[in-house]
């Protein structure tokens, strides 16, 4: 019904920056919240940042507040992650998801990409 693709994945260097892109295909609709998650090997994943069908309202993990900002191009489905000040702790995949309401939860999430990558190191 929806499709996501993740996008903007690389290597970088402690202290730099990347902006991760997600387009929405499909069955798609701007009433619906957009976040990112991210997910280190073996841990659990992590929410990171979520907003709001409107892109008025905004939420972050304490862990990146600051740093990264989520944004949105209802007109491009698409939802784009900034984050600058890159730290080592950063490394994942980074994963975008659509659901209902923006949630700090990714079982809220009814569609994920497949994510991209993200490695911080020196």
């Amino acid at each position: 019904q929806v499709q996501l693709v993740e996008s903007g994945g690389g290597l970088v260097q402690p202290g730099g920056s990347l902006r991760l892109s997600c387009v929405a295909s499909g069955r798609t609709s701007s009433s619906y919240a957009m976040g990112w998650f991210r997910q280190a090997p073996g841990k659990e994943r992590e929410f990171v940042a979520t907003i709001a069908s409107s892109g008025g309202t905004t939420f972050y993990a304490d862990s990146v507040a600051g740093r990264f900002t989520i944004s949105r191009d209802n007109a491009k489905n698409t939802v784009y992650l900034q984050m600058n000040s890159l730290k080592s702790e950063d490394t994942a995949v980074y994963y975008c998801g659509t659901g209902p309401w923006a949630s700090m939860k990714s079982s809220r999430y009814s569609y994920w990409g497949q994510g991209t990558q993200v490695t911080v190191s020196s």
